[in-house]
């Protein structure tokens, strides 16, 4: 193989790479709600600390249709790139 075909073949590669990495979304998954181990704190912030897990439980149910998304996503990228592989194999094969 020549360089010029080895440099196209990785450049072509490289660009796959970027777009494919560019499509697939990141879920970044919640942090959990402070609850301070003063009871006497915990009374005091009680109304910031339950908006606190009222917001967790929001954010984990976004963060696991996020997850979900991005397997169903990744299944058919798989799917795919399986299927163009096996055409390749083939060309190559003529």
């Amino acid at each position: 193989m020549s360089t010029s075909r080895n440099i196209r073949y990785v450049l072509i590669v490289w660009f796959v790479f970027v777009a494919s990495s560019v499509q697939a979304e990141t879920c970044l998954a919640p942090s959990r709600p402070f609850v301070p181990s003063d009871s006497a704190a915990a009374k005091e912030y009680e109304d910031l600390i339950r908006q606190d897990f009222e917001t967790y439980i929001s954010d984990v149910q976004d963060y696991f249709r996020c997850m979900e998304g991005e397997r169903a996503r990744a299944f058919t990228e798989a799917q795919e790139v399986s299927q163009e592989y096996g055409r390749f194999v083939q060309q190559m094969a003529n």
